[in-house]
């Protein structure tokens, strides 16, 4: 962890891989990677995702599809890839986005960690960034509003976000700008000093990002471009009053984070 000496990013691994790059280890040597996608009517883009993902990170690598009984069946069709780096969970009468997160931490296997959005409004390709990036850090944000970074939903989303997240950074005080990314790479090792709260849409992102602070681990985010989904339906509330509420659920929740880590 961070908290300690020499080189952060890598005190999770063993002694004689501390001192080499992500990018100068075979992959075989790396570690395992593990990326869970937390689905619901995803049919049109799982298939997409799990390809690009599959050629941004070579092997090992493990995808896990943690799914909510999707009536349009995207866990069956997981399934049907046959892909063996491809672990596919259906879960007929629980759903939620935090929680099904939370399942695929406790089914992965890997010594890293993430999650991302499976619509491809997260781009696979910046994986191996964020992996290199690890070497130095314990966790890596994939986020929208760091220098070079873009977020081209439609204006009155954006407005809503960097509210949230301008809230969140002055409240918190720990100079994140993408504090409701939902774009995440890990240290498995970081999961042992802070848990992931398994209720909620997006706001479980907030607490454990500051969870992660709390515990001294070191925070990087990366730019990246959130563009709209081009299949499917969002899962983000369908109109503008709806999102609004969304975003007073979000500060309710910034400022129950904050206080309720007070020592």
């Amino acid at each position: 962890m961070s908290g300690g000496g020499g080189n952060p990013g890598l005190s999770s691994l063993p002694d004689d891989l501390q001192s080499a790059s992500t990018s100068q280890l075979e992959s075989r040597q790396r570690g395992l990677v593990s990326i869970i996608l937390a689905t619901y009517n995803e049919s049109e883009n799982i298939c997409d995702m799990i390809a690009a993902i599959l050629a941004a990170v070579p092997d090992p690598v493990e995808i896990i599809v943690v799914d909510d009984n999707s009536p349009d069946q995207t866990w069956k069709i997981a399934i049907e890839l046959n892909e063996p780096h491809v672990k596919v969970i259906r879960r007929v009468n629980t759903r939620g986005l935090a929680s099904a997160i939370n399942r695929g931490i406790i089914e992965s296997q890997g010594a890293y960690i993430g999650w991302m959005d499976a619509d491809l409004c997260h781009p696979p390709a910046l994986l191996p960034t964020m992996l290199t990036s690890l070497e130095n850090c314990d966790v890596v944000i994939g986020s929208r509003y760091v220098p070079g970074g873009k977020d081209d939903r439609e204006p009155s989303r954006v407005f809503t976000s960097r509210f949230i997240n301008r809230m969140a950074s002055f409240v918190l005080d720990h100079g994140i700008l993408d504090y409701d990314s939902g774009f995440i790479l890990m240290h498995r090792t970081v999961l042992d000093s802070v848990s992931l709260t398994p209720t909620g849409y997006g706001a479980y992102f907030i607490e454990f990002i500051y969870g992660c602070y709390q515990k001294g681990m070191k925070v990087v985010e990366i730019p990246y471009t959130f563009t709209e989904r081009t299949r499917g339906t969002s899962k983000s509330n369908s109109n503008l009053l709806q999102f609004g509420f969304a975003g007073l659920g979000y500060v309710t929740r910034i400022i129950r984070t904050r206080f309720s880590h007070l020592d």
